[in-house]
């Protein structure tokens, strides 16, 4: 069940992370929030952890390793391929979905400005995971 785990967020915008725990706070969404700032981080993170995050939500635009590259590396090992990855980017561009799906995402969400919207994105988000497992 993924709500008995983290949910881990691989971006390095801070007023992002900030929004996702006030949208997850808001709408009584009771996971942990794990975050990191680039791929590279997240990687070390899920390499050392003992209980691997039940989702991550994933940016494609970072420093040091980017999200696509980030998606290589996760899904080519046998230990994570397994943990849902929903990218959650600005980025509208057809050849970053198409890059995504090829690595098997569960979903691909561009970034609302709104606050509402964001929020709304967010119980999205929730209402699949929790029917997802229901099934």
């Amino acid at each position: 069940m993924w709500k008995d785990k983290a949910v881990m967020m691989v971006d390095d915008d801070m007023i992002d992370t900030m929004t996702v725990r006030r949208a997850f706070r808001e709408l009584e969404i009771q996971v942990s929030l794990v975050t990191a700032e680039n791929g590279e981080e997240a990687i070390r993170y899920l390499e050392e952890a003992n209980d691997k995050p039940g989702l991550i939500l994933l940016d494609l635009n970072m420093p040091v390793m980017n999200g696509v590259e980030f998606l290589g590396r996760v899904k080519s090992d046998p230990d994570l391929r397994r943990i849902p990855v929903v990218v959650l980017t600005t980025s509208r561009e057809m050849e970053d979905r198409q890059e995504c799906f090829g690595h098997s995402v569960a979903g691909y969400m561009v970034k609302p400005i709104d606050y509402a919207d964001f929020k709304e994105l967010m119980r999205t988000i929730d209402q699949y995971w929790s029917r997802s497992e229901a099934l």
